[in-house]
C-alpha cells in the first residue's frame, strides 16, 4: 500500500501531501468556508437571468447588474403597455359623437365616388405639361412628385376638383417620371392627353392660374376650368405663363395672397408668390371646403415663401 509522503517543504510541524489543512477550532472552519463560498464566481451566465432564491450572494456583480438592468427593461414595458390600454380605453369616450372609424376599403370607395362625382359637376382643374420638355431630368423628377402630391391633396378632399393632364405623351420624359415614381399611377382616377387644353375647352371658360396676374381670384366657379404651367419652381421666368396665357386671349388670376397675407421678416431676405402647382391645389381644394382664402392660404403657403397672414383689423 502506497504510503502519503510529506512535502519537502513541510518542517517538523509539516502536514502530510494530499492532506486538507484542518482549521485548529469549529469557528475557524465556518469561517474558512464562508470565505470559500463567497469567491465562487458562475460565469456560466451570458444573459441576465434571475439568481436562485434566497441566494443572491452567490451572484457576481456583473451578472446583478444585467439582471437588475433587465428588470427596468422589463418595469417600462409593462408601465408602457398599461398607458396605451388606458389610452385606447380612454379614446372612445373622446370621440363620442364623431364619425366612426372606418376601413381603408370603405374610405377608398368613398374617395373614388367623390371623384367620379367631380368628373361630372366639378370644375376642372387642368395640367398643362406641353413646356415639360425644356426641363432638366432632375426639375421633370420633381414635376412628377408635384402632381403624385396634387393627386393625393385632391383624393382626399371633401370636395375634389377633376384633374386633367393636357399635353402628357406617352413615353415622354414626363409620362416616364411620373410611371416610375408611382407604381399605381396607371390607376388614377383622372384625364390623361396628349391634346393642348385649348383644343378641349372653350377659351371663355379657361382661367390661366399664373402668379403674374392683375387679378386675384376672388372665388371658384364649378363651370370654369382652371389651367396651371406644368413647371417646376427653377424653371419659371418672370411672366412667362401670364405672355403664353395673354397671346390666347384667356382669362387670367392668380391667388390672393397680396389681399390677405404681409412679407415676414427672414434671413434670406426671400419673399415669393410663385408656389408649386400641387401647393395651388392644396389652397383651391381647402377654399372650397372652408369658403374662406385666410384658412386656403394658410394651409397652401409654406413659411419658407416669406409671407404671413395678414393681422385682422380690430
Amino acid at each position: 500500500m502506497a504510503m502519503a509522503q510529506r512535502s519537502p517543504a513541510a518542517g517538523a510541524g509539516g502536514q502530510w501531501e494530499g492532506e486538507v489543512a484542518q482549521p485548529e477550532d469549529g469557528g475557524d472552519r465556518e469561517s474558512l468556508c464562508e470565505t470559500l463560498r463567497l469567491l465562487q464566481i458562475d460565469v456560466g451566465w451570458d444573459s441576465p437571468q434571475p439568481c436562485p432564491a434566497g441566494s443572491e450572494r452567490w451572484c457576481s456583480r456583473n451578472v446583478l447588474r444585467k439582471q437588475r438592468h433587465w428588470e427596468r427593461i422589463v418595469m417600462a414595458k409593462k408601465k408602457k403597455r398599461k398607458q396605451e390600454k388606458e389610452r385606447r380605453k380612454a379614446k372612445p369616450a373622446e370621440d363620442k359623437g364623431a364619425t366612426p372609424h372606418q376601413s381603408k376599403r370603405v374610405l377608398k370607395a368613398t374617395a373614388r365616388e367623390r371623384l367620379l362625382a367631380a368628373k361630372e359637376a366639378a370644375p376642372r382643374l387642368c395640367i398643362d405639361l406641353s413646356m415639360s420638355s425644356r426641363m432638366t431630368k432632375k426639375e421633370t423628377s420633381r414635376l412628377a412628385a408635384q402632381i403624385r402630391r396634387l393627386y393625393g391633396s385632391n383624393k382626399r378632399a371633401g370636395k375634389p376638383f377633376w384633374i386633367c393632364l393636357t399635353g402628357f405623351v406617352i413615353g415622354s420624359p414626363i409620362y416616364q417620371e411620373c410611371v416610375r415614381m408611382n407604381d399605381g399611377f396607371s390607376g388614377y382616377l383622372m384625364d390623361t392627353t396628349p391634346e393642348s387644353y385649348l383644343d378641349l375647352f372653350p377659351v371663355e371658360r379657361i382661367v390661366y392660374l399664373t402668379p403674374d396676374s392683375e387679378n386675384a381670384l376672388r372665388d371658384v366657379d364649378p363651370h370654369k376650368v382652371y389651367v396651371l404651367g406644368g413647371l417646376v419652381d427653377e424653371t419659371i421666368q418672370k411672366e412667362r405663363s401670364l405672355q403664353q396665357a395673354q397671346g390666347h386671349a384667356l382669362q387670367t388670376a392668380r391667388l390672393p395672397i397680396a389681399e390677405y397675407m404681409v412679407r415676414n421678416a427672414n434671413a434670406r431676405n426671400y419673399h415669393s408668390e410663385t408656389l408649386a402647382i400641387n401647393q395651388v391645389c392644396d389652397a383651391l381644394v381647402t377654399y372650397c371646403a372652408t369658403r374662406s382664402w385666410p384658412e386656403a392660404l394658410k394651409a397652401a403657403v409654406p413659411p419658407g415663401k416669406g409671407y404671413v397672414l395678414r393681422e385682422p383689423a380690430t
